[in-house]
C-alpha cells in the first residue's frame, strides 16, 4: 500500500512529471491519495480543469479512479488499470502528443481568462515575467503556497 501524500506539508508532484506518458498523472494521483486520507489542504481532487483534461481525454470516471486509489494501488498499479479501463483508448504518440500540449498550454486568448491568469500570478510574485503556461504558474504556486518567495 502506498503513503497518502500530506499536502498540508508538501505540494503535490509537478504537472510536468508523467506516469505512462501521461503529464499531471503523478501531481492527481496525489491529490486523490490525499483526498481520501483527509490531508489535501487546499488541494482539490477532479474539480479542477487541469484534472478535467486527464478524465475527458481518457473517459476515466474520477470516482471510479478514486475506488482504484483507495483500495491502496501503487501508481504503477493504478496505471495498469487505466489502461485496461479507459474507455478512450491512445497510442503512446496520442498519449504524448496530448501531454507535450498540455505542458505549453496558456490561458486562453480571451480577455477576461487572461486577466485571470494574470491576477493568479500577481498574488505570487509581481516580478516574475516567464510565466506563460499553467505548468509554470501551478510550480510557481506550489512554491509560493509553502513559503517560498519568489
Amino acid at each position: 500500500m502506498i503513503a497518502p501524500s500530506d499536502l498540508t506539508q508538501r505540494p503535490p508532484r509537478a504537472l510536468r512529471c508523467q506516469l505512462g506518458g501521461y503529464v499531471m498523472l503523478p501531481r492527481l494521483l496525489d491529490k486523490c491519495r490525499a483526498v481520501i486520507a483527509g490531508t489535501n489542504g487546499v488541494f482539490k481532487y477532479g474539480a479542477g480543469s487541469i484534472d478535467r483534461h486527464f478524465f475527458n481525454f481518457t473517459g476515466i470516471d474520477p470516482e471510479n479512479l478514486k475506488a482504484e486509489v483507495a483500495a491502496g494501488k501503487s501508481d504503477s498499479e493504478v496505471l495498469e488499470w487505466i489502461e485496461a479501463n479507459a474507455p478512450k483508448k491512445h497510442t503512446p504518440w496520442e498519449i504524448g502528443q496530448w501531454s507535450e500540449y498540455q505542458l505549453r498550454r496558456g490561458p486562453d486568448s480571451d480577455a477576461e481568462t487572461l486577466a485571470i491568469f494574470a491576477e493568479m500570478v500577481g498574488k505570487c510574485s509581481k516580478t516574475r515575467e516567464d510565466i506563460r503556461t499553467w505548468a509554470d504558474f501551478l510550480d510557481l504556486d506550489d512554491y509560493c503556497t509553502f513559503g517560498g518567495k519568489p
